[in-house]
């Protein structure tokens, strides 16, 4: 392994030294008071202070996580022969577990076997069609009524506690979300902001109440754990930060509990410094070290993290010192490593993936068989939606005309939904260049192949395929092209 900063061997200490500990008996009552002030409260050192947000959730009946048999069946208002599939879910990202036909209004998925997590029903392979529910062994007959064809529209879990608490819980969060969203438009140059923040923690009170609340009425089930996992046990300190998260808790892989923590403690404890950075990624991977499943699932969720905001040499930390290291990832799978490479495959110097789209004028676009044709070949995300698109199209229409045919080519990737907007885009602009698209927004696999987060996003590539620059905007690849093109 590389060398660490005594900063980062220090924090490490700390961390081994806290938990070894079991946690102190926590009451399962807290008064409203105590959250105000806990919200109230402004922390500028760091203390082992229990939250007052935190509530225990798990209990001998729901610890740790369980595999068994599970069937999920249930009714829809869908065409027979529509196709019911069912993905389980790690963080962000989702694999195919299985799919059912739709017949005579019913989808039966028999004898599945899984653990506890959640899930994710996606109706005819429609990604803005889709919903997550709760499975959990310990019920082993899952019964959903979808009252319409829309999956996130109104349902009922008659056979299930998992999933009638999940459903209730959900609608409530997304109702206070929009509350406090609207509350926060309204804060922007307001002479009352000081009371919008107020009416902010009161909505953000009234949530965790309601969390409280729903862990005592459903004690003992999956989702009151899960739903423990929302608010960190100690908040403000570095070393406990994740202590409440138990690392051989495999059930933890499929939510978004260890990915949000992550992001968190960096947003709490990093100050956006580097080497912050490293001693958060460091605690991390000594906290869920006990458990290669867990650690895995922390170790992309950082990845992934860093790699979309921008930060590839901390990415690079982690590859380095975690993943191929000799020692410290003797015992991972070669799945991380594969998830791994998918991010170094997206650096400077490197080959990213292959595709083969729909192009708008008809036919398609094979990315490396056009980049071979090409002595540069720029690949170039964006949306009809996207103002800085709008701006930077203008300017990479008089680049493609002047180098156009000269050893220049530029593929515009879509990530719109609707075929008429994209076209209309394309054509009120007269972007003569290379457009294609998959037409399914950020659900669209090239998306999530290349980690597009944000719009536009461009990659350009040499006749080999390789990367040689990851401009932020298109007076990048002009310079670099009068440079380099011959």
């Amino acid at each position: 392994m590389k060398p660490m900063t005594l900063i980062v061997s220090t924090l490490i200490f700390v961390l081994f030294a806290c938990s070894d500990s079991a946690p102190a008996p926590i009451s399962n009552k807290t008064t409203a008071s105590e959250i105000v002030a806990s919200n109230n409260s402004v922390t500028t050192d760091q203390t082992d202070a229990i939250s007052p947000r935190y509530k225990n959730g798990t209990n001998d009946q729901n610890k740790g996580d369980k595999t068994g048999i599970v069937r999920l069946h249930g009714n829809i208002a869908a065409a027979s022969g529509s196709m019911m599939y069912l993905y389980e879910t790690e963080a962000r990202n989702i694999a195919l577990l299985d799919s059912a036909k739709v017949v005579g209004g019913i989808f039966n998925f028999n004898n599945l076997e899984i653990g506890r997590g959640i899930y994710e029903l996606v109706l005819n392979g429609k990604a803005n069609n889709k919903t997550q529910i709760i499975l959990n062994p310990d019920e082993s007959d899952v019964d959903i009524d979808f009252k319409s064809s829309r999956l996130n529209g109104n349902k009922t879990a008659p056979s299930s506690i998992e999933n009638t608490a999940w459903f209730k819980y959900i609608t409530l969060e997304n109702r206070n979300k929009n509350e406090i969203k609207n509350l926060r438009k309204g804060m922007k140059d307001s002479p009352y902001r000081s009371r919008i923040e107020e009416q902010i923690k009161g909505k953000e009170l009234e949530l965790v109440q309601t969390q409280h609340e729903m862990m005592d009425t459903y004690s003992g089930t999956y989702f009151a754990k899960l739903i423990s996992w929302k608010n960190p046990m100690y908040p403000n300190s570095q070393g406990k930060y994740f202590e409440d998260l138990d690392p051989l808790d495999n059930s933890l892989i499929h939510t978004m509990a260890i990915s949000d923590r992550i992001q968190g403690m960096m947003v709490k404890f990093s100050k956006g410094e580097d080497s912050r950075f490293f001693a958060c990624i460091d605690m991390i991977k000594a906290h869920f070290e006990p458990n290669p499943k867990t650690l895995e699932s922390a170790l992309y969720a950082m990845l992934d993290g860093f790699y979309n905001t921008g930060k590839e040499d901390i990415c690079q930390y982690i590859l380095d010192n975690y993943i191929f290291d000799e020692d410290c990832g003797a015992d991972l799978s070669d799945v991380i490593r594969l998830r791994a490479q998918g991010i170094i495959n997206l650096q400077v110097g490197k080959t990213p993936p292959n595709f083969n789209i729909e192009e708008y004028n008809g036919g398609k676009v094979n990315l490396m068989e056009t980049a071979a044709k090409n002595q540069y070949t720029l690949v170039m995300f964006w949306a009809s939606w996207c103002h800085k698109c709008e701006q930077e199209i203008p300017v990479l229409i008089p680049l493609y005309s002047k180098y156009s045919g000269k050893g220049f080519e530029a593929i515009g990737v879509s990530i719109d939904q609707a075929r008429k907007s994209w076209r209309d885009v394309i054509e009120t602009k007269g972007m003569q260049y290379l457009n294609v698209s998959q037409l399914q927004g950020w659900d669209s696999p090239i998306v999530k192949d290349y980690k597009i987060t944000a719009t536009p996003t461009y990659f350009l590539l040499n006749s080999k395929g390789e990367i040689v620059l990851k401009p932020k905007r298109i007076y990048e690849v002009d310079a670099y092209i009068s440079q380099n093109l011959k």
